[in-house]
Parts: C-alpha cells; structure tokens; sequence
C-alpha cells in the first residue's frame, strides 16, 4: 500500500492560508455606521465625517427601516468574534 507524500510547499502555503484567516477574523472591527445620537436614524457617512455633522458613528447592529438598532455609539462594547477568537474579543 502506497502512502501519498504531501509537498513541503502545499502544508505551508496551507498553513499559511489557515493563519491568514484567522488573523483576518479575529482582528475585524465592528460595522461602523453614522447614526443620530437622538433618534437613532441612520445617517450618510459625510455627517460624521465631518466636524459641523449631526451624527456619531454608531458600531454593529443593523439598520431597519432607516433607523439603527442592536448595537452601541460605544465600539468597546461591540464585540465581534470571528474564526477562533474568544468571547473577550480579538486582537
């Protein structure tokens, strides 16, 4: 019976192609959006990228009807866990 040797370079680019993603995942930022502090309406990115805008950026969640929801103006309290991260958030 024949084993089948795998190339040096096939495990390390798999390897390789493994660390990636996991880095990747776990280092992602929460979704950032402009929303209004008052109102929670979602708002084009131009006001909160500006210094005279009516809004704040607002960390994951999701928009419904124009409004945004389940989420925080605080990204430290946003987690967002990927492919072999921890609860704690990733890093």
């Amino acid at each position: 019976m024949a084993r089948r040797r795998l190339r040096s370079s096939t495990v390390v680019l798999g390897g390789m192609g493994l660390l990636a993603l996991t880095i990747t995942s776990c280092g992602s930022e929460p979704d950032k959006r402009c929303a209004d502090r008052a109102n929670l309406d979602h708002l084009p990115s131009y006001e909160c990228d500006t210094y005279d805008g009516k809004g704040d950026h607002y960390y994951g969640g999701k928009i419904e009807g124009g409004t945004v929801w389940g989420g925080s103006f605080d990204k430290s309290a946003v987690e967002r866990d990927g492919f072999g991260c921890s609860g704690s958030g990733g890093g």
